[in-house]
């Protein structure tokens, strides 16, 4: 049995400080041994074969995404909205679908706000792609909700993936991949900055998949401690060199918006919104940004 799927099982019976200080500690001894390529791994940035690069030649695409893993980070999403509304971003809300309610009048307002909302697994409980049954059996439903919510997008949760079963799911697009992070439980980079094909070889079922190329927020400001977005800074600056794709995964969970004092597990909300200003006046006409299903239509639409 996988590590990852090992933990997911007596993740429970471990206090939560200490897991978080378990995590801090290999996180720390990882940082140093993968130096060489996170969070730049320079062999990602090698473009598609025939690639002609972004709408309007734009230097790179800028896509921004939430995982609302809890009721909490539901509370959070409408002030979330709305601070990106005020910079000038629109962004991607991914639901879990059953572990806590999200209201159709809810999603309705995220959508026609204009952003987009998707899937977040069925439960965040780790166990998902435990076995092929477990899958099939959670597929079922998640198609359910994609066609409910009309979502044409998925990610799975703690960014566990076989796209070969992903594939089996009504989507135009998945986003459960990583160009490097040595961080996540399952750590195997997808080493592209750039959306890529799958194509399921039993049945020739495709998607385009949109990996994240920025650090998560959970693992930058709660794991490793960082005070700045200097990490983000940097990598979005190679991205742009490079013509990529800058795909940004945060969790309203984590983002404290001034109510109380930041906790072990939170972190101040202007290190978000400081990092959009920043692309904001730094690459002003040079981005283009849309919702993750635009960028997947975009993909399809090039000839193969």
């Amino acid at each position: 049995m996988k590590f990852h799927n090992v933990y997911y099982k007596i993740k429970k019976l471990i206090p939560r400080g200490l897991q978080i200080f378990l995590r801090r500690a290999i996180a720390a001894k990882k940082r140093k041994a993968y130096q060489s390529t996170w969070p730049i791994n320079p062999a990602a940035a090698a473009p598609p074969p025939g690639w002609n690069g972004w709408p309007d030649g734009k230097r790179f695409a800028l896509i921004l995404t939430h995982d609302v893993d809890t009721a909490g980070g539901l509370d959070k999403c409408l002030p979330l909205m709305e601070l990106e509304r005020r910079i000038g971003f629109r962004s991607c809300f991914n639901f879990v679908p059953e572990d806590y309610p999200t209201p159709d009048e809810f999603r309705a307002a995220l959508v026609e706000a204009g952003f987009e909302v998707g899937v977040h697994g069925l439960k965040h409980d780790g166990k998902l792609f435990l076995n092929r049954r477990v899958f099939d059996k959670s597929a079922g439903r998640i198609n359910e909700y994609m066609k409910k919510w009309g979502s044409v997008g998925f990610r799975a949760p703690s960014m566990h993936h076989n796209l070969e079963w992903i594939a089996d799911l009504n989507l135009r697009y998945d986003s459960s991949t990583f160009d490097s992070d040595p961080f996540e439980p399952q750590s195997d980079d997808c080493g592209t900055i750039f959306p890529y094909w799958y194509t399921q070889p039993k049945t020739s079922r495709r998607f385009v998949e949109l990996p994240y190329t920025l650090a998560q927020d959970h693992c930058l400001f709660v794991i490793l401690q960082e005070k700045t977005f200097g990490v983000w800074k940097e990598k979005l600056d190679w991205i742009v060199q490079n013509g990529g794709m800058a795909l940004l995964l945060t969790h309203p969970d984590y983002m404290n918006f001034g109510a109380a004092p930041c906790s072990r597990e939170d972190y101040g909300i202007s290190l978000y919104s400081d990092f959009l200003e920043y692309i904001k006046t730094r690459y002003a006409g040079q981005y283009w940004h849309v919702l993750p299903r635009e960028l997947a239509e975009f993909w399809w639409s090039i000839p193969v």
